[in-house]
C-alpha cells in the first residue's frame, strides 16, 4: 500500500454502513470531508468504540512508540506480525476502522514514470479499514503521540497487477465486531488475518498523474482516465 487515500464523504454516510444503534459523538464535523489526496500525516476521520459510544475523532495518519524517536512513523502495520511485534505492542488492544472512499497505487508505467490506480468497491460503498492507535478515549485531549496504522495484507488475485500489498478491509458485520472491546484479541488477530475482503469485492483503474502531487484536490483526481 503506497500510501494516499480518498476521504470525501460526511462521516455520516461513513457510519450508516455500520449500523451501530448508539448516538455518534463527532468531533468531525458534519460536512463532506472533502480529502481527495490524504497522504500519511494527515488528520483523517477515525472512528473508534468507547463506553459512551462510537466516536470520531480526526487523528494523524502515522504511529509510532514513545522510544522509537528516531525513526519515521509507519503509517501501515503488517497483519502478519502486527499482534505479536514489540512495535505496535501498546496499541494493539486499540482497535478502529478508517472509513475512506478508495486508495491509490502507483504502478510502473513502462517509460520510466509510475502511473497511479485507484481502487475502491464495486458497490460504491464505503470502504472499512481495520486499523490500531492511540487516540483520544472517552473525554480525554489529544496528545501529541497520538496517531493510527491501517493493518495490511499481502495482495491476491487481480489487485496484486497493481500492488502486493493492500489494506486490510471487514465487512461491516466485522468491523462492528473489530471495533467492539469485548471482542478477545484472539478473535480480533484472526478476523484480519483470515476474513478481510477479497479482492472481487474491489475494482480499479487508472487516474491522472496530478494525484502523485499531495497539494492537488478536487474531485478530478478520481477520474477515470480515458
Amino acid at each position: 500500500m503506497c500510501g494516499r487515500l480518498s476521504q470525501y464523504r460526511g462521516i455520516h454516510d461513513f457510519v450508516a454502513v455500520l449500523s451501530i444503534p448508539d448516538a455518534l459523538i463527532n468531533h468531525v464535523g458534519d460536512e463532506p470531508l472533502a480529502r481527495y489526496n490524504a497522504a500519511p500525516t494527515t488528520q483523517l476521520a477515525l472512528l473508534h468504540l468507547e463506553p459512551d459510544g462510537l466516536h470520531a475523532d480526526p487523528v494523524r495518519w502515522g504511529w509510532r512508540p514513545h522510544w522509537a524517536k528516531d525513526r519515521a512513523a509507519p503509517i501501515n502495520a503488517r497483519v502478519e506480525k502486527v499482534a505479536h511485534g514489540p512495535f505496535f505492542r501498546a496499541i494493539w488492544p486499540h482497535r478502529a476502522i478508517v472509513p475512506i472512499d478508495n486508495w491509490f497505487e502507483w504502478v510502473d508505467a513502462g517509460d520510466s514514470t509510475r502511473q497511479p490506480w485507484l481502487i475502491r468497491r464495486r458497490d460504491r460503498a464505503p470502504i472499512c479499514c481495520a486499523a490500531i492507535g492511540q487516540f483520544p478515549s472517552s473525554g480525554s485531549e489529544q496528545k501529541e503521540g497520538d496517531g493510527f496504522v491501517i493493518i495490511t495484507a499481502d495482495s491476491a488475485g487481480g489487485m496484486l497487477d497493481i500492488h502486493d500489498r493492500r489494506p486490510v478491509v471487514l465487512s461491516a458485520e466485522l468491523a462492528r465486531e473489530w471495533l467492539d472491546p469485548a471482542t478477545p484479541k484472539e478473535r480480533a488477530e484472526q478476523m484480519v488475518l483470515m476474513q478481510g475482503e477479497a479482492s472481487e469485492v474491489f475494482e480499479w483503474y487508472r487516474v491522472d498523474k496530478a494525484i502523485g502531487n499531495v497539494r492537488n484536490q478536487g474531485a478530478m483526481l478520481i477520474n477515470k482516465l480515458i
